[in-house]
């Protein structure tokens, strides 16, 4: 049986079918992208390699965050890219995954900083909000020129938002917040906050509060050891007075700011793929040069087996969201499908963040490998957004038709 096996394995061989496959793309996925989107992920991927890697191992030293970083992106049309009008490029959904993957690929922190200007600033702005907003915010968000945040997770309220205490009250033809929010991406260097609190009536409305407003103020989270290329804050906001102008006409209650971490998720699950693929390829170039005992590490079967089941979960976690792309793009799309890929595709990036840490040995616990990197990022990622337990959850609900948490 065993002999039979070898010849087997030997006519494959024989034929060479097995050098004709590209392990970077095994399944040649990225063959069935449009001109245009490879267009879209190539100036991603150019920006990325080219601009933003060189300066991330010295932004996470130092946990420093470069605003300008905002406008370098906004030039080539990585921010608000999927919104029609306004000087944003009207890219599709996919066009915008690939950009997510390609931040990603360098580090979870920047991917962070465009998704919140993209998914949870401009997008709520351009669904609800009024021309007038639309005009006044969207090219210049999109341009970098200014920053967004997006304020709705609390001290005491995360994965329920349903609860915030965050509290908006009629005053005549103006407003009165009250509250903090916390874990604020881009927090303290944002021009404007979209911000969700709770009226005398517990239905949920949307504000634009822009800085340097009386008793809104914002404080840096220090000592992170976690996305610390990008600024996370908290938001503290102490009898704000706003004008009704400043409110999202268009839109009451919870399924607000739910529709926004939708978007978000979205693009977590394209960039976690990026996480993956760096994590991968450093491990296993490194595999290919570092040599024990009489061979490469490479040649071990155990590290064989890694690799392989790596690049199977990576194919895996690229060919889920392709079809999540699609189905945006055709409008198709459920909250419970991005919830399902952003649990899966953030559980296999974590797996391969540690696996590759492994293979790189004691050089892998050193900054000048990314692994280490990516892999305490991705703590983060598969905390926020909705919880690994919380999107379990969701999917679990909707498989059985029965909640497992308060509604």
């Amino acid at each position: 049986m065993i002999d039979f096996l070898y010849k087997l394995s030997g006519v494959f061989m024989a034929g060479n079918s097995w050098k004709s496959i590209n392990w970077k793309d095994p399944f040649l996925l990225e063959q069935q992208l449009t001109d245009d989107q490879r267009l879209v992920r190539d100036t991603a991927n150019q920006f990325g390699q080219e601009k933003l890697l060189p300066r991330v191992r010295e932004a996470f030293r130092k946990e420093e965050t470069d605003p300008n970083i905002f406008t370098e992106m906004g030039s080539l049309g990585l921010l608000g890219s999927t919104i029609h009008g306004y000087d944003c490029p009207g890219v599709d959904y996919m066009s915008y995954g690939l950009i997510a993957r390609e931040i990603e690929r360098v580090d979870s922190g920047y991917r962070s900083m465009m998704s919140v200007q993209s998914s949870l600033v401009m997008y709520p702005i351009h669904k609800f909000g009024s021309e007038e907003q639309k005009e006044k915010w969207l090219k210049d968000l999109g341009s970098g020129n200014k920053i967004g945040c997006f304020g709705l997770t609390e001290p005491n309220f995360g994965s329920n938002p349903g609860g915030m205490i965050t509290s908006c009250k009629k005053d005549g033809d103006d407003w009165i917040l009250n509250g903090n929010k916390m874990w604020i991406t881009n927090g303290s260097i944002a021009d404007v906050a979209v911000v969700w609190a709770n009226d005398e009536n517990n239905t949920i409305r949307g504000f634009l509060v822009e800085k340097g407003i009386e008793g809104f103020s914002s404080s840096d989270v220090h000592g992170k050891l976690s996305l610390r290329a990008s600024i996370t804050s908290e938001l503290s906001f102490s009898d704000v007075r706003v004008p009704d102008s400043s409110r999202l006409p268009n839109i009451e209650g919870l399924k607000g700011p739910l529709s926004c971490l939708t978007q978000a998720r979205y693009g977590i699950a394209w960039g976690m793929v990026g996480a993956s693929i760096d994590c991968y390829n450093t491990a296993l170039n490194y595999s290919k040069e570092r040599k024990q005992f009489s061979k490469p590490i490479a040649a071990y079967q155990l590290t064989q087996l890694k690799l392989a089941d790596m690049i199977t979960d990576i194919t895996e976690a690229q060919l889920l969201v392709y079809r999540l792309g699609r189905l945006k793009d055709e409008d198709k799309m459920t909250f419970q499908q991005v919830s399902l890929a952003k649990r899966n595709n953030c559980v296999i990036a974590r797996d391969i963040a540690r696996k590759c840490r492994e293979i790189l040995g004691g050089n892998g616990i050193t900054i000048d490998y990314s692994p280490i990197r990516h892999m305490a990022n991705i703590e983060s990622v598969f905390t926020y957004e909705g919880t690994h337990e919380m999107h379990s959850l969701i999917v679990g609900e909707h498989e059985t038709g029965i909640a497992a948490y308060d509604s």
